[in-house]
């Protein structure tokens, strides 16, 4: 997915931006990035961070920093922050998001004389055509506004020029932009997290389609935010970080919500509950909390060298790193009634491995439950799982054994209530060797978020999507 921060101050900004960047490191998998102006110059620094930390990556650059305004962030393929060169002026420039219809983009703006320079293979950096789309317009308001609106799939930017930062949220908020401010600034952030340790109070959450000038002085907004909001229902679920509030709701007290949801749908009484570290960790406290069932931990996380499974970009790495980082606790485990919650169940294959060491180890019986339905769709906004195709789904691949395709009757999957989704579930159950598996419902992960449904991306459990690009 990725992640990026930004300030603007009264005095020199570099370790404001050094350390609010990092605390987006959860979100990225391959790229960091910085960018400081001062005087008219800007300078930059991009290291990939797949096999590192960001802060050890950059903690020698940072040193030769200096400016009062900067951008930073942490990307999942792309190279960024970019430096550009326009009848704009020059400045520099990041973005958060999935473009879709990226080929068609690239073909009209080649059909107008542009150029790309930013290449991986034979793909076009997909901050590059933000910023094309950005240079066809005759200030940064409307370039802004106008790739906002260009882009299928979603995407947030943030542009770095003179003393000054341009803020741009997806047109249908998909992702987060939040806005804080201290005495000597101001800053723009995905995740909010990353303020109170640096002294920024939150002001607020830059709306959908929203594009906002941020000086040292505050704040000014240059479109007004759009009505339709469809922020992305599983950032509460995973991918948003404990401390971080969007659109106001905190998520571990959702995600805490989560559990307890699970808890008053359930009928087992395991022996203790558990979370499969870290982003089950909030759901099974929920869960434990509500059904007055003691909370354990027979998993340990090795964290000092092992990083989120999720970020490697091969499947076999992946597997690796999940299994690695994991260290059973046997005294908690031998002879026991074990019910796990997770954030979800994707393509299976790591909780698959997970519950074989559980039985290894002498567990008696393992019950899932996932804080979200099962993944019936693959995400077309934001990307956040690794899956090349539909059918790495483990929801697909039931559907597909038991229809013999993968695409039929979709909608009835995905209807809790329903006996194709009992069959659907069953199968998954049987794959991963467990005693039993429930997932949460959709209404009820709804509820725990507090949000209306229609301000909600659910796209990836029940097929629900809005607009496109204009272009």
């Amino acid at each position: 997915m990725g992640g990026f921060f930004g300030v603007v101050s009264k005095t020199d900004c570099v370790t404001d931006l050094y350390y609010g960047t990092d605390y987006h490191c959860h979100l990225g998998t391959r790229r960091g990035g910085l960018a400081v102006a001062k005087d008219g110059n800007i300078q930059r620094y991009i290291h990939d961070i797949s096999n590192s930390q960001f802060r050890s990556k950059f903690n020698d650059d940072v040193k030769k920093m200096a400016g009062p305004c900067g951008i930073g962030v942490i990307s999942d393929y792309e190279d960024q922050p970019l430096i550009i060169g326009s009848h704009l002026g020059t400045y520099a420039i990041v973005m958060v998001g999935v473009i879709k219809n990226a080929e068609e983009l690239v073909k009209r703006a080649l059909s107008k004389g542009a150029h790309f320079s930013e290449m991986s293979g034979v793909e076009v950096n997909a901050t590059e055509i933000i910023a094309t789309l950005i240079n066809e317009q005759k200030t940064f308001e409307d370039g802004i506004q106008y790739a906002l609106q260009a882009v299928e799939g979603s995407c947030s930017i943030l542009i770095l020029t003179g003393n000054t930062i341009y803020a741009g949220r997806d047109k249908l908020g998909r992702t987060p932009v939040i806005l804080g401010k201290k005495d000597d600034g101001w800053a723009v952030t995905f995740e909010s997290c990353a303020f109170p340790n640096l002294g920024y109070d939150l002001v607020r959450d830059i709306g959908p389609g929203e594009v906002v000038r941020i000086t040292a002085e505050g704040e000014e907004q240059l479109k007004k935010p759009g009505e339709k909001l469809q922020i992305c229902a599983f950032l509460w679920v995973y991918y948003g970080y404990p401390g971080s509030t969007y659109e106001g709701i905190g998520v571990e007290g959702c995600r805490y919500k989560c559990g307890a949801a699970l808890a008053n749908r359930d009928n087992v009484k395991p022996d203790c509950v558990a979370g499969i570290p870290d982003s089950g960790v909030a759901h099974a406290i929920g869960y434990a909390n509500e059904a007055k069932v003691p909370y354990g931990r027979p998993f340990a996380k090795y964290t000092p060298t092992w990083p989120r499974s999720f970020m490697p970009t091969e499947q076999g790495t992946r597997d690796l790193v999940a299994r690695m980082k994991l260290l059973p606790v046997p005294e908690l485990i031998k002879g026991k009634n074990i019910l796990f919650c997770d954030d979800s169940i994707v393509r299976g294959t790591q909780l698959q491995d997970t519950v074989r060491r559980l039985y290894d180890a002498g567990a008696a019986e393992i019950h899932m439950r996932p804080a979200c339905p099962p993944l019936v769709y693959g995400c077309k906004f934001l990307q956040f799982s690794r899956s090349r195709s539909i059918m790495d789904l483990a929801a697909r691949k039931a559907i597909k054994e038991l229809e013999g395709r993968e695409d039929l009757h979709l909608e009835e999957y995905c209807n809790p209530d329903s006996e194709k989704y009992a069959a659907m579930v069953e199968r998954i159950r049987k794959r991963l060797e467990l005693t039993t598996l429930q997932f949460q419902r959709l209404d009820d992960l709804v509820e725990a978020i507090g949000l209306p449904k229609e301000k909600l991306c659910t796209y990836c459990w029940d097929g629900a999507e809005e607009d496109k690009g204009f272009l």
